[in-house]
């Protein structure tokens, strides 16, 4: 079991930044990769960014290349995403979920455990 709790949403003006949390319990946390993930309202769930196991990949959807970075620290059980840049379109509860697979995966139904989400509102 992997237990995942999300902080450090909240509302900035666009242009601004935002870091992203995510902190980590049970399963040993290197034996599993991270996603984020976002919906925003009237829209399906979208990939935003994964790391693997070690850290040393990474992947991100088009639309926020260069602007988000997403890392880990194995030490401190905790998934981070640092989003600079923001635009209205970032407007989104994000989530983070833990994926069992050896492989970085960008369907977040084959994600094994999700977080509580946590809301980014970025305003014109």
């Amino acid at each position: 079991q992997v237990q995942l709790v999300e902080s450090g949403g909240g509302l900035v003006q666009a242009g601004g930044s935002l870091r992203l949390s995510c902190a980590a319990s049970g399963r040993t946390f290197s034996s599993y990769a991270l996603g984020w993930f976002r919906q925003a309202p009237g829209k399906e769930q979208e990939f935003v960014a994964a790391v693997s196991r070690s850290g040393g990949t990474t992947d991100y959807v088009d639309s926020v290349k260069g602007r988000f970075t997403i890392s880990r620290d194995n030490a401190k059980n905790t998934v981070y995403l640092q989003m600079n840049s923001l635009k209205p379109e970032d407007t989104a509860v994000y989530y983070c979920a833990a994926d069992l697979a050896a492989v970085l995966r960008v369907d977040g139904r084959l994600y094994d455990y999700w977080g509580q989400g946590t809301q980014v509102t970025v305003s014109s």
